[in-house]
């Protein structure tokens, strides 16, 4: 996007809330996406001094739609009591779809063709679908439109055991289709060229932990994190991918998944499979007044990038620059980052490309190096490696958390980050109010 932010008609985030994230354990987790969009929307509403129904739209990320929600926006929208009237639709962008809601409600408010709109995004990976193989889907294909016994008999014989194996959706819908390479392949890909070692990404991987424990331990997460509670009565109440107990030395023993046996990503220095949703309020000045709401934070300008998806990870230093550019900003001129932990070795990546002379002259433009962020700007609280990263919710969250994390520590100005599946970045400038 190259259309500079005009700035006529203030875009504010008055609100906002989540469910816990929670690890995917094998099976279908208690939520679907719509389930977990709910759970964190009935009390964001509930609180709200308007009704359901004053929203002009709703607009939900998500990637793994799952068959009884086609267009997950809309069946949220309505078990969430806001009106057969509702307009609502789904947005997909894989790892930026809740960013890209909060994109689309900004752009349209901005306009002036709305003053409320519920933006977010939700993920159940646990229930991503096994599918079938393109073999076995051909044979059930020439079984079924068989039309003598002769036919069906000869489509029987065909049959192979290995067609009965399904395939795990969601390992092809992380692996891109024009460069075959899945998304971990592709964190070991800039790692490489950046030169990160297995030791500084299970450092951050351990720094992420220990962040989130702590800001668990502190009830910093808990103006943002609405329990959710199961069909049989189990409250859910936090994070629970988060590892306080882990160290060096176990992470140190893991293997590499994706490369072996010499690659340096593992499950341990990995963003975890994970379900939640998260949603944010977005209002103009006009809902504002009426409404009589307190403004957190106001959007300033999104930007969104493209690259090669092979290394697809570094989508970040593209959008963020060119972001800060459009605003004359500098690094030090950025209070606080929420830079989606995809991988550890992603997230140094992009650091060490930003602080690289050659990389910040040739590739985003600029004279000398961007330089390293801070990391005591950098995901202060910890982020999906600790938190884990349902891909349709993260970019929401991170806002979400942005937000939250610069008001409790009286900051200023942020940017909330990530890179995306396929060769994209994406990135959102804020400003606290």
């Amino acid at each position: 996007m190259n259309a500079s932010h005009t700035g006529d008609r203030p875009v504010y985030v008055v609100d906002g809330s989540r469910t816990p994230f929670l690890r995917a354990r094998g099976e279908p987790g208690p939520f679907t996406p719509v389930d977990l969009a709910v759970q964190c929307g009935r009390p964001l509403l509930a609180r709200q001094p308007f009704a359901a129904e004053a929203f002009d739209s709703v607009i939900l990320g998500c990637v793994n739609v799952i068959a009884d929600e086609m267009n997950p926006a809309r069946v949220a929208a309505l078990r969430l009591g806001m009106g057969a009237a509702m307009p609502a639709f789904t947005v997909q962008i894989n790892c930026g779809s809740g960013m890209q809601s909060i994109d689309s409600a900004f752009r349209t408010i901005e306009a002036g063709k709305a003053d409320l709109i519920l933006a977010g995004g939700a993920e159940a990976l646990s229930h991503a679908p096994l599918v079938l193989s393109r073999k076995a889907a051909g044979w059930f294909g020439r079984f079924a439109t068989a039309k003598t016994t002769m036919d069906r008999a000869t489509a029987v014989g065909a049959f192979r055991p290995e067609m009965a194996k399904p395939v795990i959706g969601l390992e092809r819908g992380l692996t891109d289709p024009i460069t075959e390479l899945n998304m971990g392949q592709t964190a070991e890909v800039i790692g490489h060229l950046f030169n990160i070692s297995r030791e500084e990404a299970d450092a951050y991987a351990l720094e992420s932990h220990q962040r989130l424990a702590h800001a668990q331990a502190e009830g910093y997460l808990a103006n943002e994190v609405e329990p959710a509670v199961t069909k049989d009565g189990r409250l859910l109440d936090h994070d629970d991918g988060v590892r306080p107990d882990s160290s060096m030395e176990k992470l140190a023993k893991l293997k590499p998944v994706f490369e072996k046996p010499y690659g340096k990503v593992t499950p341990g220095n990995s963003s975890q499979i994970t379900d939640g949703a998260s949603w944010v309020i977005l209002a103009s000045e006009e809902a504002v007044r009426k409404y009589k709401l307190k403004p957190l934070a106001r959007i300033v300008d999104s930007e969104w990038s493209g690259l090669d998806p092979s290394i697809m990870g570094l989508g970040p230093t593209l959008c963020s620059t060119a972001l800060m550019k459009r605003h004359e900003l500098a690094r030090e001129n950025i209070d606080l980052w929420e830079l989606n932990e995809a991988f550890a070795a992603q997230v140094l990546a992009c650091l060490a490309a930003w602080d690289d002379a050659d990389y910040c002259r040739e590739v985003l433009g600029l004279e000398g190096p961007f330089g390293r962020i801070d990391r005591d700007k950098l995901n202060v609280d910890g982020g999906a490696i600790s938190l884990g990263h349902p891909v349709g919710t993260s970019g929401n969250r991170i806002v979400l958390h942005l937000v939250n994390a610069m008001r409790r520590k009286k900051l200023k100005r942020g940017i909330a980050t990530e890179c995306i599946g396929g060769g994209l970045g994406g990135a959102m400038l804020l400003e606290v109010v």
